[in-house]
């Protein structure tokens, strides 16, 4: 009988053994996640600008006024990808575009236009100014902060600028939803001063 005791104390100690070292060569075998690249890594200026940087609870302070960040879009298309971020301050609904484009930074700060409703097509005049769309697409979103979207999901989108490269911006989120339409002012990295996001 004692012999009993013995064997199946030594099957549950090397059951045990082995258990834990198939354990341990599970978990050495788990992809490790890369850490959020910036896409806007090595363009002059971008720097406070990347998504490290600037996200919810970031600050903007340009001309006496700050904005703060309070939700943001990353939009993904193939490669391509740029933030869109959600601002309070200043006068109505503004948002700040963050893109890469052909290598160089594209800062845009958007006023919703509430009292506009436009459909895409390749021309739009708006106040006397002619604008011709320039690109128009579908792209998915991840939604950070208080968006009033869902965490993630598709938009469609048109871009245009005028002769004098004003810039105007059709979005939706929903099939068959009417068309959020925003002016855009093109600014410059040194037109904000930026206090980043905490990090949590």
């Amino acid at each position: 009988m004692k012999y009993v005791f013995l064997a199946i104390a030594i099957a549950l100690i090397v059951f045990a053994v082995y258990a834990f070292v198939q354990s341990k060569k599970q978990k050495n075998q788990q992809p490790v996640q890369a850490p959020r690249q910036d896409p806007f890594q090595g363009a002059q200026g971008a720097e406070p600008y990347g998504p490290q940087s600037l996200g919810p609870g970031a600050i903007l302070s340009r001309g006496g006024i700050d904005y703060v960040v309070r939700g943001t879009l990353t939009v993904q298309q193939g490669p391509y990808q740029w933030q869109e971020h959600m601002l309070d301050g200043g006068n109505g609904s503004q948002w700040l575009s963050v893109e890469m484009d052909e290598g160089q930074l594209d800062l845009v700060l958007w006023q919703t236009r509430k009292d506009l409703n436009l459909d895409m097509r390749d021309n739009v005049e708006i106040d006397g100014i002619q604008y011709h769309r320039r690109e128009a697409g579908r792209a998915m979103f991840h939604s950070e902060g208080n968006t009033g979207l869902p965490p993630q999901g598709e938009l469609e989108y048109a871009d245009y600028a005028s002769s004098d490269n004003r810039r105007l911006s059709l979005e939706r989120f929903s099939p068959g939803a009417m068309w959020e339409v925003s002016q855009g002012e093109n600014m410059l990295p040194g037109d904000f001063v930026v206090y980043p996001a905490p990090r949590g």
